[in-house]
């Protein structure tokens, strides 16, 4: 199926703005090449979690003020926070392309109602700066809701603020196949088929297709180019940043659950039973020699950090934001610690953002 990517209206066009919030809780993802609009079927409500990502303002009324009407009083025109709106046919990838958004630094909220997005955007001004850039999910299942997103898109206009509408649609058969594979119905069938609240929604949204800044046709595309193609859009000429948590455990109090990579440190003689170290946890000088210096340590840690640059280059390509690395010995304390501070470090040195998360450290 052909995909169409079109912008209409190059005068709502979006700048990118340097995203000075970084995030380093890292989220494990999956990587299996499945639809992009998958997601957004198995619950077309959606998950309203990821649809906030905050900075550090509270809400509180800082002291910018901003009017109810049509323009924005007393905040400066560069706090106005750049808009993008998310719409498109149910099962298309509207929750796909949330996430790359939000992962790149944007404030997403979900199933917004589309009367209160100047709400929205009142509130982001009022942060001073904290959210500059907001994009909300817009799911219009009646004429009551497409109604309010006109009046909304007006009241935007009349204010000047920077917003592109991104629309996201697909075939007829890539959705029904979609929703079948999910054995969910369309929002919009009632009491008829599949392809009944399709083509009800498809007409429904005629309109604002033809209003949208940028419409992606979904219907060949797997989750990861469908993030290419946000990327390309959104991220300006940056290489999509990967965020790395390297967290060390032990064996006898349980895996992370959201390990991407699991590491084995208890081929190493443990330092628990050298009276002088076991006080002591990886952290520490001599504990982490006692661990290094061990036949076999070193030739891991170079072995294990070329290959977590091999993995990591990987990830990128396939579009991975977040990977969390386990490294694990008896108790985590002695060298999982050391290991971990070493793994982090080399990771670092690569260009990763790296945080370190010693999980049972202390925990004996």
């Amino acid at each position: 199926m052909t995909e169409h990517e079109t912008r209409q209206d190059t005068g709502r066009s979006a700048h990118r703005e340097p995203d000075a919030h970084r995030t380093t809780d890292a989220h494990r993802t999956t990587g299996a090449d499945r639809d992009p609009g998958a997601d957004a079927v198995r619950d077309p409500g959606r998950d309203t979690a990821p649809g906030t990502r905050q900075d550090d303002g509270d809400g509180t009324d800082d002291g910018a003020q901003v009017s109810t009407g049509k323009e924005t009083a007393g905040a400066p025109e560069a706090a106005i926070p750049e808009l993008v709106i998310i719409s498109g046919m149910s099962g298309a990838g509207r929750s796909t392309a949330a996430k790359c958004l939000e992962d790149l630094g944007w404030f997403v909220v979900d199933n917004l109602p589309p009367a209160l997005i100047p709400t929205m955007v009142e509130l982001g001004a009022r942060s001073q700066g904290n959210v500059a850039r907001i994009a909300v999910v817009v799911d219009v299942r009646g004429r009551r809701f497409f109604d309010n997103l006109r009046e909304s898109l007006a009241d935007l206009d009349t204010r000047g603020v920077t917003r592109r509408i991104v629309f996201l649609e697909s075939s007829e058969d890539a959705l029904v196949r979609r929703f079948e594979s999910v054995r969910r119905p369309h929002p919009l069938q009632g009491d008829g088929r599949i392809v009944d609240g399709i083509a009800a929604e498809r007409e429904l949204l005629r309109e604002l297709r033809g209003d949208a800044d940028l419409v992606i046709d979904t219907s060949s595309l797997n989750v990861h180019e469908l993030r290419a193609k946000m990327d390309a859009q959104f991220a300006g000429d940056e290489e999509p940043e990967l965020r790395a948590t390297v967290m060390s455990f032990g064996f006898k109090y349980g895996l992370p659950v959201d390990a991407d990579l699991v590491v084995d440190m208890r081929f190493l003689p443990n330092p628990h039973w050298v009276p002088e170290l076991r006080p002591f946890t990886g952290r520490h000088e001599e504990v982490a020699a006692y661990v290094l210096n061990q036949p076999g340590a070193k030739e891991f840690l170079d072995r294990y950090a070329e290959l977590l640059r091999l993995i990591a280059a990987g990830y990128r390509r396939e579009g991975k934001r977040y990977v969390t690395v386990a490294v694990g010995c008896t108790g985590g304390k002695h060298r999982s610690v050391a290991m971990s501070e070493k793994l982090a470090a080399r990771l670092a040195a690569e260009g990763v953002e790296t945080v370190v998360v010693h999980r049972d450290m202390g925990r004996e």
